[in-house]
């Protein structure tokens, strides 16, 4: 498979798109506070998964993964902290939100399959 064709990347680089649109019409205040930190969290979530993909060993992957994990729950913050400060819609921050869980269970469940063998058909 290619990083490409996995869903948890493409999801990931597809929120990534929405959010930077989003933060890209703000004033330069929130853009250099809450929106740069926005960004690098959201866009670290994709760039783990990639990182993690491309070790050989399954352990190394697995741990990117755990930082893709972290930066996911980071972005998750900072989309509370944007909507806390009237920065986002309750819309916006409520279908962010949903897309986050939505990678989060995606994300978990890839973790847990990482490094286990396939099952062959007579086992």
């Amino acid at each position: 498979m290619k990083l490409e064709e996995f869903r948890v990347y493409q999801l990931s680089m597809s929120i990534a798109e929405e959010i930077w649109n989003l933060v890209y019409n703000w004033d330069y205040f929130a853009k250099d506070t809450v929106g740069k930190q926005l960004i690098k969290a959201i866009d670290s979530v994709a760039a783990n998964l990639s990182e993690g993909f491309g070790r050989f060993f399954y352990k190394e992957e697995k741990q990117f993964c755990y930082y893709s994990r972290g930066s996911l729950f980071e972005t998750k913050t900072w989309l509370t902290k944007a909507s806390n400060r009237k920065l986002i819609s309750s819309e916006d921050f409520e279908k962010f939100v949903q897309q986050i869980n939505d990678i989060g269970v995606r994300l978990n469940n890839y973790i847990s399959s990482i490094g286990k063998k396939p099952l062959n058909d007579d086992e």
